[in-house]
């Protein structure tokens, strides 16, 4: 079944996975006028047409004439479309609310959030111009979080809701004093990669952590952990435990070549104390032993990986990676649209079949209520 065809065939399943929309189209200020467009509904089934199935504007006009959705130009899509980012975000959000009724735990007690960020470039864009940061249920493998910011919005937890009791998962990028402390602060565990000068530790004692000491002390194939503490731009101290395992000679080797070759790159001068640390994998975290151990939290850093799956996913079935608008707002409608989309699609296909032998939820209404029915007219 070709993209279009959903949006034809199966789009009552569709909306029967969809809040209200009528009410936040315009609170959002998305269906200003009815022309042409005569409901959210119909906006909706254009933006996802557009984004979802790659279609451009005028292919998308052809599209609405040809299955009698809409009679409209792609000058008045183009219109429409700027005024519908900020509620296609709205609509996204409340998918990503519903779906986290469905995540679990890891082990049973420790709910586990991945997060990271990739970069997205319009088209004649020279390098990076958007960044979408996600945030993916380890449990149930579900996107909790989705935002897109321009590129200058670099990787942070403070990219996150904070829930208490949860532990957040990042690689190198996440590894910043202030917003590791927020995590901290507001009740959350956090587990980053850590490279060897980004955060200065300190061991018991309020003295320096002899970090290269400390690896170099490691046995072969066993992973070690050292009580150690950093201190916020806030004057705050929060106390982690470093937790590190050496490589093999293989893997090490091929992360030393990693390190020269990005400083030949950049055309920097090289610290040994970087091709040194590129033997080890180094982890901190503020979670007590008693509920992560070493190896546990070695084994969830080793699934971070299914982030980088779901970003490989979204750019070559959703071609994320081509962007097809460069004005802001309709990158905004575009990408948000998109991902939308992918979520509508996968409860109906993939959820919804499983719990429902008609395919999709039936939404009740008090006129249809059990209650109603048992008490009659």
């Amino acid at each position: 079944m070709h993209n279009e065809e959903i949006f034809e065939i199966d789009w009552p399943y569709i909306l029967s996975c969809l809040p209200e929309l009528e009410s936040s189209a315009r609170e959002f200020g998305a269906l200003y006028r009815r022309r042409s467009v005569d409901s959210a509904e119909t906006l909706l089934r254009l933006a996802l047409v557009h984004a979802f199935c790659d279609r451009s504007l005028r292919e998308t006009a052809l599209w609405a004439e040809t299955a009698d959705v809409a009679s409209i130009s792609d000058v008045a899509l183009l219109k429409r479309f700027r005024r519908c980012g900020p509620w296609l975000g709205h609509l996204l959000m409340q998918k990503i609310a519903e779906r986290s009724q469905w995540n679990s735990s890891y082990d049973g007690n420790l709910r586990v959030r991945i997060v990271d960020a990739t970069h997205l470039s319009s088209p004649g864009a020279k390098g990076a111009v958007w960044r979408i940061h996600l945030g993916l249920d380890l449990g149930s493998l579900t996107i909790d979080h989705v935002e897109l910011t321009d590129w200058r919005v670099g990787e942070s937890f403070d990219r996150f809701p904070i829930v208490p009791d949860e532990l957040l998962v990042g690689d190198r990028g996440y590894a910043h004093r202030d917003p590791m402390a927020r995590v901290a602060n507001a009740g959350g565990f956090f587990l980053v990669r850590l490279p060897w000068s980004a955060v200065p530790l300190r061991a018991p004692g309020d003295i320096p952590f002899e970090l290269f000491g400390f690896l170099r002390s490691i046995p072969e194939a066993e992973a070690r952990e050292s009580t150690v503490s950093f201190v916020a731009s806030d004057n705050s101290v929060v106390k982690c435990r470093l937790i590190a395992l050496r490589k093999s000679a293989a893997s090490a080797e091929v992360s030393r070549g990693k390190v020269l070759s990005d400083r030949r790159r950049k055309g920097r001068s090289i610290d040994p104390r970087s091709l040194e640390a590129a033997e080890y994998i180094i982890l901190l975290t503020n979670l007590e032993a008693d509920k992560l151990g070493c190896h546990q939290a070695l084994e969830i850093y080793r699934l971070r990986w299914q982030i980088e799956i779901t970003f490989k996913r979204f750019k070559s079935l959703l071609n994320l990676d081509h962007l097809a608008a460069r004005e802001p707002r309709m990158v905004q409608t575009y990408v948000l649209a998109k991902i939308l989309g992918a979520l509508l699609v996968e409860d109906l296909t993939d959820r919804y079949l499983s719990f429902f032998p008609w395919g999709y939820p039936v939404r009740s209404t008090p006129d249809l209520s059990l209650a109603a029915l048992q008490n009659g007219p």
